[in-house]
């Protein structure tokens, strides 16, 4: 029977023709898969070769992936980038690719709340957290033990903002044999690259400022050196971590504008910082540029700007006097995260950091892309109302 011939049924799945590929767009094109094939039975069967290269199944990636893949690695000029659902899981598969039963990881105080939740639960694998002093530096290296096998840094602090000194960590460790992981999120590889400060693993959630339009999830994890960005991929692929190809696209979409939508963030970002700490009624504005914030010298040294993310501590407030504020802001809506087009703000119950009573008083905002006068008048409006 000539093709020709065929039921439209089959038709329908082996069309007598198709369109051109012949065709090129400044765009990424979206690459969805989940079976992938093959020219012949040999090339199916062959496993010796990179599946970065010699794409295998869905799981492994698409070319649409493996774009976002080579163009964030770039960013930070890494040896590798492995892609996840989220933030969250690019922190998760860092623990499960480096850490076995047995070891010991240090995290610094100030870490983003999962963080130290997925440590807790580490304690099943037999793998033992403990806390530090984000501020420590190289006195870091009085907390080390033969089988402490990573450090985390997140630098500012989720919140609290202190910048770490990454560069005297990275060197009080590695003669341990060690690994150094920064949560980079905050600095997106444009404003801190801690690859190039030593660091071994920068992790990010790509949520943030590189999709920049709150509309995706996404994580990554750049890797300094081939022989540990292999080791991730390859637990990624063992536990089935994978993202959409439509989803990648969305970030894609977000990298070409990233740069001037951090620069312009950053502005208003630190213009608004100093105009909180010229009132009355805020006590302490931790922003990195600001010399009242943890590591301000640090920050001067190793980073190029700032982003959008910064915290007030109020004067003299009570808890309900803070909540009465945040719910009066228009323009600010209320959200966890940050890096999108919209300011967003947060206050947090039994906040213990920098202490238990500044955390109750203590607000932080994400600056987006609005007017910096529109801004001042919706806090002006608020503090009123409060």
């Amino acid at each position: 029977m000539g093709k020709d011939r065929r039921d439209i049924a089959t038709r329908l799945i082996h069309p007598l023709e198709r369109s051109s590929r012949n065709f090129h767009s400044l765009v990424t094109p979206i690459e969805r898969a989940s079976t992938v094939l093959f020219d012949s039975l040999a090339d199916a069967l062959e496993t010796g070769r990179e599946s970065e290269e010699h794409y295998r199944y869905g799981v492994n990636g698409t070319p649409t992936t493996r774009e976002l893949e080579l163009r964030f690695a770039e960013i930070e000029e890494a040896a590798g980038c492995a892609l996840t659902p989220s933030g969250l899981a690019a922190i998760a598969l860092t623990y499960l690719a480096t850490c076995k039963a047995g070891d010991h990881v240090l995290i610094p105080a100030s870490v983003y709340l999962p963080n130290t939740l997925i440590g807790n639960w580490l304690k099943r694998m037999e793998i033992e957290v403990e806390h530090y002093d984000p501020m420590i530096g190289g006195g870091i290296a009085a907390l080390l033990r033969p089988n402490t096998r990573l450090i985390w840094c997140e630098s500012p602090g989720s919140i609290s903002m202190e910048v770490q000194d990454v560069p005297a960590i990275v060197a009080a460790t590695h003669a341990n044999g060690t690994l150094v992981a920064v949560d980079n999120t905050y600095a997106s590889g444009l404003l801190f690259n801690p690859l190039a400060h030593g660091a071994d693993l920068s992790v990010h959630a790509l949520t943030k400022y590189p999709g920049g339009h709150s509309d995706v999830l996404m994580g990554a994890i750049n890797s300094r050196d081939e022989a540990l960005a292999r080791k991730v991929r390859d637990t990624a692929r063992l536990l089935g971590i994978c993202v959409s190809s439509d989803e990648a696209a969305l970030v894609l979409r977000g990298l070409p504008t990233m740069r001037l939508r951090l620069d312009h963030i950053g502005k208003v970002a630190l213009e608004m910082a100093r105009w909180f700490a010229d009132m009355d009624e805020v006590e302490t504005v931790l922003h990195p540029a600001l010399p009242a914030c943890p590591g301000h010298t640090v920050f001067q040294r190793d980073f190029s700007g700032g982003a959008g993310v910064f915290s007030i501590i109020f004067k003299d407030w009570e808890r309900e006097r803070v909540a009465r504020f945040v719910n009066a802001l228009e323009l600010f809506k209320i959200g966890y995260s940050w890096g999108g087009v919209v300011s967003l703000v947060m206050a947090y119950d039994r906040l213990e950091r920098p202490s238990r009573g500044e955390g109750e008083r203590l607000v932080r905002f994400n600056i987006g892309l609005e007017d910096a006068n529109d801004l001042k008048a919706d806090i002006v409006q608020a503090m009123e109302r409060a």
